[in-house]
């Protein structure tokens, strides 16, 4: 993330424009084609109907298990959207085998599957966004305060025979994606879970003319950046909505037609009743309020138009890029989840501009129902707020205040004195106390444009039983119930 100035912004319309034109021009002068085909089985079992995409068009796998798809002569994969049931090989630790990588010599690519231990209708995934690692240290922190805490929820789930993976929306560094991304890749070895990932503004290739040169480091590592794969009754979309602009690193928020088109396709071999989970880097908008929609460089500018495709569904987005923690409610049908940043303030603060700790969310789904959280790294799983008594809080200094990172309308906040509810707390937008205090330390936080962000998940209420024992109590929108005395 990076803020960009009004000129900056209309250079990079203007950018924007004249990529697109360009692009336009390419398609009326016709493209090249060549047609590949493979099977894919399980086992021996040959396996029908997976759809197989080459990143431009669909086809799907016939009774024997084989297909055959025209492919344009820039795609770089063939790859399938795995069934509900199945698992594809992983090779680093964490990279599924999704994917082949089209040469200029093999006409056949087949894929292998193997059928899942465990009934996927019941499944777990986490979520990172923001680990944008960049030193030395930074790696070691990743490697000795989110590794472990991720191997014991990962150890949780499979103690449980519960079927579980990673996703991560983006921002894996924070240096040049040809160097770092292979540090990075490195560091997420001993997870040794299956990851699906999307790019981040930061994981761009930056030195090329165009868009399509921005994501070929991405590529290298970790495969198609537009793909989905399917488990139990959800279907799973990762997008690049990192839009660049050709200059420096500069970028939008924004779907390209072919995307639009691709995703379009890949909905079309989806029955509407599944849910769908969409991963981007850029959330789709500050509020839920899709008539506030304004240009920026870090919102999705066209969210609108990706509305409109999955208007008919029940659909989770999940994005990051902020480094905040928000819970847009667009709809009873459609839900946003902009996730916290792994590495807090940019690994010199173990919480985010906001307060939110550093951490991870935690989705569980069984069946048709859908639950989330946020995990604090290095905290118990029922760690879901900070509390301050009366005096930290600038803007209310008669309160006590709660900063309850992963809120939204359906939760409860109370303040309790001496084991009776005293008051419903208020919510309000201000600054996190140990956030702000940190970010305004220049010898604190890396770089001189920190600033603390106020957010929208604070809470207070005033004491009315002089030295009573006082505990906040919050209630999620799933019935959980947290408790923290104000000390």
């Amino acid at each position: 993330m990076k803020t960009t100035s009004k000129l900056s912004i209309l250079n990079v319309a203007s950018l924007v424009l004249a990529a697109f034109f360009s692009f336009s021009s390419a398609l009326a002068q016709g493209v090249v084609t060549r047609t590949v085909s493979g099977k894919v089985v399980a086992g021996k079992k040959p396996l029908a109907g997976v759809p197989v995409t080459d990143g431009s068009n669909f086809v799907t796998t016939d009774a024997r298990g084989c297909y055959r798809i025209v492919t344009l002569a820039d795609s770089r994969f063939i790859y399938i959207s795995t069934p509900a049931g199945f698992d594809v090989p992983l090779v680093n630790g964490t990279v599924p085998q999704f994917f082949k990588a089209l040469n200029a010599t093999d006409s056949i690519y087949d894929f292998h599957l193997s059928r899942s231990k465990t009934d996927d209708r019941r499944h777990s995934f986490l979520v990172f966004a923001d680990v944008q690692a960049t030193y030395d240290e930074d790696y070691a922190q990743f490697s000795r305060d989110i590794i472990p805490d991720v191997n014991a929820t990962v150890a949780h789930y499979r103690n449980r025979g519960v079927k579980f993976f990673g996703t991560d929306v983006g921002d894996f560094i924070g240096g040049i994606p040809q160097t770092y991304m292979q540090v990075y890749a490195r560091a997420t070895e001993p997870l040794n879970l299956p990851f699906f990932r999307t790019i981040g503004n930061h994981d761009m290739d930056c030195e090329g003319r165009s868009y399509e040169s921005s994501f070929r480091s991405f590529e290298q590592f970790f495969g198609p950046v537009n793909h989905s794969h399917n488990v139990g009754n959800a279907h799973y979309v990762f997008l690049n909505n990192c839009f660049f602009a050709g200059i420096g690193i500069n970028y939008i928020g924004y779907l390209p037609e072919s995307t639009l088109r691709w995703l379009e396709q890949d909905l079309a071999l989806v029955p509407k009743d599944k849910i769908l989970f969409i991963f981007m880097h850029i959330p789709t908008g500050e509020n839920a309020n899709i008539h506030e929609a304004h240009f920026s460089t870090d919102w999705l500018n066209n969210s609108r138009h990706l509305f409109e495709i999955i208007k008919d569904r029940t659909a989770h987005i999940i994005s990051g890029h902020t480094h905040f923690q928000l819970n847009n409610e667009y709809s009873d049908r459609l839900f946003e989840h902009n996730t916290a940043a792994v590495c807090g303030t940019w690994w010199r603060c173990e919480e985010c501009m906001d307060g939110t700790p550093r951490g991870y969310a935690v989705f569980d789904v069984d069946g048709y129902d859908v639950q989330w959280r946020y995990k604090c790294a290095g905290y118990p799983a029922d760690y879901q707020m900070r509390v301050y008594p009366p005096g930290s809080c600038e803007e209310c200094p008669d309160d006590v205040v709660a900063n309850v990172w992963n809120y939204d309308s359906r939760w409860r906040v109370e303040l309790l004195e001496n084991g009776a509810v005293t008051a419903q707390m208020s919510q309000f937008t201000g600054f996190d106390p140990i956030s702000k205090a940190h970010c305004l330390d220049k010898s604190v936080v890396l770089y001189d444009w920190i600033s603390p962000i106020p957010n929208g998940h604070m809470f207070r209420a005033k004491p009315s039983i002089p030295g009573s024992k006082r505990v906040v109590r919050v209630t999620d929108r799933f019935g959980n119930i947290y408790l923290s005395e104000v000390k």
